[in-house]
């Protein structure tokens, strides 16, 4: 695709930056000759709207990825409700509209795959949302990612605005959070069979049946896609970022054990949630523009490992 927002020499703000896709999206603007600007949340608040405006328009930078979000796994979002819903929507929505109000006509706003309905076709095209109801489990922060989406729809609407929205799949890691009681899958996996296999342990436990299915993708390959949208994507509509490809939690449990170096059971504990049975992409408008993901499954867990056991060796 051509570049409409070519990045060379232009001010990017990324909004979350210390995160684990925010870090990785910093990295891969370094690339394009962009300068990522960022900003601590002591030096600045995102849940306060006057702060934000103030910064913006102080800052005016070329372009936002808006990468800042409360996250986390099924056990977190089940447990805190209100956090999942208000600070994302409080978070967005003040980007979103300093944005406009400092004259910044070019902005990417990341969302989640859970944005889509529990029983929604598969692979789940872009079309799918609002079909249907949501998972349960995590609707506080799919209903927030949502309004992000149809915010960004709205000032286009608008105000002509250059506001374009990325849905990128489950994503992992450097960066990832490893906390037990608020992480995903991925990095609660990885913890869970390194301290298997440290203890010498028979076995570890994975949440739910273990047959779900999900869809991973390394958050470097995400970065890409993303830079790539920013640099040529003005649609009205959301794009899917995934690998196109799935695997169930077990399978997934299975070949985390492998790399990590763990030769006991891994077992399932039917008593807690499943979540969605399925939650597969369409990732067809990204393969329609050339891209493709480059990293495999397998050493992109390795990868993660080995930055888990260098920065996280005391957990």
């Amino acid at each position: 695709m051509p570049e409409m927002f070519p990045l060379d020499g232009k001010r990017v703000w990324v909004a979350g930056h210390k995160g684990m896709v925010g870090s990785a999206v910093v990295r891969r603007l370094a690339r394009e000759g962009a300068t990522a600007i960022v900003v601590d949340r002591r030096e600045l608040d995102l849940t306060r709207q006057a702060q934000v405006e103030d910064w913006l328009k102080a800052t005016r930078p070329d372009a936002v990825v808006l990468a800042a979000a409360k996250v986390g796994g099924i056990f977190a979002n089940n447990s805190y409700p209100v956090d999942f819903l208000y600070q994302n929507l409080v978070i967005e929505t003040n980007i979103i509209e300093g944005a406009h109000r400092a004259g910044v006509n070019r902005l990417l706003f990341l969302g989640s795959s859970c944005i889509y309905p529990k029983f929604a076709p598969q692979p789940i095209a872009e079309e799918s949302l609002l079909t249907g109801s949501l998972e349960p489990t995590n609707e506080w922060y799919a209903i927030a990612k949502i309004a992000g989406i149809k915010l960004c729809q709205a000032y286009r609407k608008q105000f002509d605005r250059a506001y374009v929205s990325a849905m990128p799949t489950n994503l992992y890691g450097p960066g990832d959070n490893f906390d037990l009681n608020s992480s995903h899958v991925m990095p609660a996996l990885i913890r869970k069979a390194h301290e298997a296999k440290l203890a010498g342990a028979a076995a570890f436990a994975i949440w739910g049946t273990g047959a779900p299915r999900r869809e991973f993708l390394h958050v470097d390959d995400c970065a890409d896609a993303l830079v790539l949208l920013l640099k040529t994507y003005d649609g009205d509509e959301h794009v899917n970022v995934g690998s196109g490809e799935d695997l169930t939690i077990l399978e997934l449990a299975d070949m985390v054990a492998r790399v990590v170096g763990f030769a006991g059971r891994v077992d399932t504990d039917p008593t807690k949630p499943d979540g969605t049975p399925r939650k597969l992409m369409s990732g067809d408008k990204l393969k329609a523009w050339g891209w493709r993901p480059s990293i495999p499954l397998d050493a992109g867990i390795a990868s993660t490992y080995a930055w888990f056991q260098e920065h996280h060796a005391g957990i």
